[in-house]
C-alpha cells in the first residue's frame, strides 16, 4: 500500500486534498482525521503538518508526500522534489528598511530573521556571507522594529505587508516556491505505484490546462483549420453525413479557447463547442 503525506492545514490544504479528489482519491470527511485508509486504491494518507511532511518522507516512513519547495529546501531532510504541482505558489525573498544594505553580498555581519532558517542559512553560505540567522515562527517583518535583526526573509506576494512596516524588498529572490511532490532521494525512480500515482497528478493538471473542442467545417478549410487546433498529437478529423463537411475534435488551452474559437468562426466553422476534461492520460 502506498503510504502518502499530505498537508492537513494552510494554504497547502485545501488545494492538494482538492486535487488528490480530482485524481480520483477517497477524501476525509473528519478534519481531525489524522490516518485515512483508499483500500479501493491502495493507498493510505497521513495528514500532517506541512513543516513536517518532508522529514517524513525523507527518513523513509513514508513513500510520497505532498509540500511546498521552500518546506522542502529547509528542512534538510533526505527528500526530493518529483512533481511540481502548479498551486500555492510564493517567493521567498529578503527585506530591510531603505539605506541598510542593496543586497546578500552587503549582510557580512547582520542578523537575518526567518522562519525558514535551514533555507536561509544555505543561501548565505551559497554566497559566501557570514551572518548570523535568527529563527521565529510568524511576523517576522516586526523583528526590525523590535532590534532582534537587521533584514528579515519572508514570503513575499504582494509586499503590501513590507511596506506597511516600513521595509524595502532587496536583491534577487531567494526560491521561488510552489507545491510539490516529494520522494526519499535515492529511492526508486520505477516504483509502479508511485508511478501510478504520478499519472492520476499529471492527468489532473492536463485536464485542469485544457478543454476538448469540437466544430464542424468544409473540407476545403481542414488545413487552416486544425493549424489552429493541432491537439496533443493530432485532431480527430471524421466525415459528416452532409457531404463537403466534417467534424473536427481537438484538445486545446482553455486560457486560448475562446480567441481560438472566434478564428475558427471567421474560418467558417460551425456548431463550435468546449467542454471541459475530467481526467485524462497521456
Amino acid at each position: 500500500m502506498l503510504r502518502i503525506a499530505v498537508p492537513n492545514k494552510g494554504s497547502l490544504s485545501e488545494p492538494a486534498s482538492a486535487m488528490l479528489h480530482e485524481a480520483g482519491y477517497r477524501q476525509r470527511k473528519d478534519r481531525r482525521e489524522l490516518v485515512l485508509v483508499d483500500a479501493a486504491n491502495d493507498v493510505e494518507f497521513f495528514f500532517l503538518r506541512p513543516r513536517d511532511i518532508a522529514v517524513y518522507v525523507g527518513s523513509g516512513k513514508l513513500d510520497i508526500g505532498i509540500t511546498g519547495r521552500d518546506l522542502l529546501l529547509d528542512s534538510g531532510s533526505q527528500a526530493e522534489e518529483i512533481m511540481q504541482l502548479g498551486f500555492a505558489g510564493s517567493t521567498f525573498r529578503y527585506a530591510t528598511r531603505p539605506g541598510t544594505a542593496k543586497d546578500v553580498s552587503e549582510f557580512g555581519g547582520m542578523t537575518v530573521a526567518t522562519s525558514f532558517s535551514g533555507l536561509v542559512t544555505k543561501h548565505l553560505a551559497d554566497n559566501g556571507v557570514s551572518a548570523s540567522v535568527v529563527h521565529l515562527d510568524g511576523a517576522v517583518e516586526t523583528a526590525i522594529q523590535l532590534g532582534v535583526a537587521e533584514i528579515i526573509a519572508d514570503v513575499v506576494e504582494t509586499g503590501t505587508t513590507l511596506r506597511n512596516a516600513g521595509l524595502e524588498i532587496i536583491g534577487e529572490p531567494i526560491l521561488e516556491s510552489e507545491a510539490v511532490v516529494i520522494r526519499r532521494a535515492g529511492a526508486p525512480a520505477d516504483d509502479p505505484k508511485v508511478q501510478q500515482f504520478l499519472r492520476r497528478m499529471q492527468g489532473v493538471l492536463v485536464a485542469r490546462r485544457y478543454v476538448m473542442m469540437d466544430y464542424d467545417i468544409r473540407v476545403e478549410h481542414v488545413e487552416r483549420a486544425v493549424a489552429l487546433t493541432p491537439g496533443l498529437e493530432s485532431p480527430t478529423v471524421s466525415p459528416l453525413h452532409h457531404e463537403g463537411w466534417v467534424a473536427v475534435r481537438s484538445m486545446v488551452p482553455a486560457t486560448d479557447a475562446q480567441r481560438i474559437m472566434d478564428e475558427l468562426y471567421e474560418l467558417g466553422a460551425r456548431a463550435i463547442l468546449t467542454t471541459g476534461i475530467h481526467a485524462c492520460r497521456l
